[in-house]
């Protein structure tokens, strides 16, 4: 099973997270221009490396879905927030007549979810339900067809990746089903760049907003 890790200077998290795949499950590490060596670990530590010059999440994230070679693709990020053993439990359901299956983050502990960043994504969440697409999070893991994401045509290549995603499908009439997810703090030495700051926070909300209009 692939699993397409878009990353950016996630150097430190990166052992963390390929440690943490489940057994049979590639990572393609989908390096975005780092400046940390990022994709040389990813490299030493026997991931496939696949790299995309063109900066933004949905350039990445695209760069690896067409990389991606089995009939059923997972998307994480690439930062060791996300409990990773939650991947079968996704594929299953793809595997069992689910089109979408995402993930919903569950904090572990007081602070690993930043207060400006969790309401952000109240907001996004809100609109796409009164959109009709049946979420409370912007699915940051998630397992779908390979075949039927590329029919989708999701064309943002910024933050407004994901939200773009839930939105069409959700007018295609795609069976989308929310799983919990643990989330903890990402590894340290790496730094988010939606949640690392209140400034992020806002401007990745603007854009993913602005998707949804």
């Amino acid at each position: 099973m692939d699993v397409v890790l878009p990353c950016l200077d996630e150097a430190a998290a990166l052992p963390g997270v390929l440690a943490a795949l489940p057994l049979g499950y590639r990572a393609l590490v989908v390096d975005n221009g780092s400046c940390d060596g990022s994709a040389e670990v990813a490299a030493g530590l026997g991931a496939t490396v696949v790299a995309e010059a063109h900066r933004g999440y949905g350039a990445a994230v695209h760069a690896g879905l067409e990389a991606a070679e089995n009939e059923i693709v997972c998307f994480a990020d690439c930062d060791g927030s996300l409990d990773l053993a939650v991947l079968p439990r996704l594929v299953g359901q793809v595997r069992s007549g689910v089109d979408l299956a995402v993930g919903r983050r569950v904090p572990t502990r007081p602070g690993a979810w930043p207060w400006h960043a969790r309401a952000g994504n109240a907001l996004i969440a809100a609109l796409l339900r009164r959109g009709g697409v049946p979420v409370h999070d912007i699915a940051p893991v998630r397992a779908v067809r390979r075949a039927d994401l590329l029919r989708l045509d999701v064309t943002d290549r910024a933050f407004g990746y994901p939200l773009e995603l839930l939105r069409k499908a959700g007018q295609a009439g795609w069976r989308i089903v929310e799983t919990d997810v643990a989330y903890r703090p990402r590894a340290a030495g790496t730094r988010s760049k939606v949640s690392g700051s209140v400034r992020g926070t806002l401007r990745a909300t603007r854009d993913m907003a602005r998707v949804l209009r």
